[in-house]
């Protein structure tokens, strides 16, 4: 059975680059346009894992995060930041939400697999 994982980037690009790098390493991906819509295909889709942008409009990584910890299930699913932020203040804030890790853009897809299958385990 495939771990599905959900990505919530307002970049229609980033979307696809994350389908593809996650598709191919066995991944079932669900996709959101942002924090909002990502709350939204969370109560839908029950993800294993999820890989957040955070600046996005509507709701922005941060909200989204702190949204998915108010609901039960999904307490303890790694949430993983995918952003071009490397702020140290805004990484603590991110954690603070209850982010479980930070990747900086651009990203590696193999490195992103490694990640993701480290924090799933």
């Amino acid at each position: 059975m495939s771990m599905k994982i959900l990505t919530v980037d307002d970049s229609r690009t980033m979307r696809d680059m994350l389908r593809l790098a996650l598709t191919g390493a066995g991944f079932e991906v669900v996709q959101a346009v942002d924090g909002k819509d990502g709350l939204d295909v969370l109560e839908r889709e029950d993800p294993q894992l999820v890989i957040t942008d955070i600046n996005m409009p509507k709701m922005d990584g941060f909200g989204f995060i702190e949204g998915a910890r108010r609901i039960d299930r999904f307490r303890v699913v790694p949430i993983l930041v995918l952003t071009t932020e490397s702020d140290p203040e805004k990484k603590q804030r991110a954690r603070s939400a209850g982010a479980t890790g930070w990747i900086v853009k651009p990203f590696d897809p193999v490195k992103l697999v490694d990640v993701i299958r480290r924090v799933a385990a």
